[in-house]
């Protein structure tokens, strides 16, 4: 049997542990009869866009992201329409497309699922022609996600602490949201677009999204007072943030956002700087990734969690709540 070329791109930096076990893991872990590793560590901000580019050309079969989410999208953006996979083990902060797909946040575990080589299509977003896998927004989290990036530590701690003291300053925005359903007009928190369900760490800011289905999952969170701040926290994490008062929550294929100002959104948890208008889209089926196995069968229960949240929601819609 001809081995697959395997390329490992490996984020030094990322999340807040050592990498150098990383060659180890992959040389007890990966099946040398089946695949043929090679590894490159990054050297800087893009350097794995430019390393996933080239592997594509030289025929790689995948490309496995050694990183966080950010390493995931440079190298997930440089993949989309071509016959190459994307592989995750995800060692960064947040690992959100990693947690939605499945994938074990133990390296070694995730490493075995490369060695079942399942193959999926899943769907990706552009948001002014720039991609985003699992989530984008502008607002309050977008702002953080900016503070983050700036700070010297990483890690979930650090992201809560920057959370509570911009909290205390941040100046909710105006958005005017374009679907092809109509328009409306709101005072926002956060405006987040997902296409996939979760941030990171098992924060659910989008919990119905599906990378199946060709539609973007918006969020729009109305601004929250200290009080409101702990139950939405709680809703956040499970799973219950579209049944909250304090959010409006609707499926499209694409919509146009225009806020007050340029400034900042994030882009699966990397801060950019973007225009006052937004275009956002979904592409169907446009990457390639290797899933775990069992993830097939546990998209069988989709349409059930779908009917419960229909449920609450026509609840939520009688009681005017």
């Amino acid at each position: 049997m001809e081995q697959k070329r395997i390329l490992f791109i490996v984020n030094p930096i990322s999340g807040t542990h050592s990498k150098e076990n990383v060659p180890v893991w992959i040389e007890k872990t990966i099946n040398k009869k089946a695949f043929a590793p090679e590894i490159v560590f990054t050297q800087y901000a893009g350097h794995a866009v430019e390393l996933t580019r080239q592997a594509v050309e030289e025929g790689f079969d995948s490309v496995v992201s050694v990183g966080g989410d950010g390493t995931c999208n440079e190298i997930a953006r440089s993949l989309v329409h071509t016959d190459t996979a994307l592989g995750i083990v995800p060692v960064g902060s947040g690992n959100g497309l990693a947690r939605h797909l499945g994938i074990p946040l133990n390296p070694e575990r995730a490493l075995q699922i490369l060695n079942e080589a399942v193959v999926d299509r899943i769907d990706y977003c552009k948001a002014n022609d720039r991609p985003f896998f699992c989530t984008c927004g502008m607002g309050f989290d977008a702002w953080v996600s900016k503070k983050f990036a700036e700070d010297k530590h990483r890690g979930k701690m650090t992201y809560i602490r920057k959370a509570i003291e911009e909290y205390l300053t941040y100046k909710n925005e105006v958005y005017r949201i374009e679907t092809p359903d109509g328009v409306i007009q709101e005072k926002a928190f956060i405006v987040a677009c997902g296409n996939a369900s979760q941030y990171g760490n098992n924060a659910y800011i989008t919990p119905r999204a599906s990378l199946h289905d060709g539609k973007i999952d918006v969020t729009i969170m109305f601004p929250v007072t200290p009080i409101d701040v702990l139950p939405v926290a709680v809703q956040l994490f499970t799973k219950w943030i579209s049944v909250s008062p304090n959010v409006k929550t609707f499926e499209t294929p694409a919509l146009t956002i225009t806020r007050e100002r340029e400034g900042v959104m994030h882009l699966d948890g990397e801060p950019v700087e973007m225009s006052e208008r937004i275009d956002i889209q979904c592409i169907k089926g446009g990457l390639k990734v290797l899933v775990p196995r069992e993830e097939q069968h546990k998209s069988l229960m989709a349409p059930i969690q779908s009917l419960v949240f229909d449920v609450v929601d026509t609840i939520k819609h009688e009681l005017d709540i």
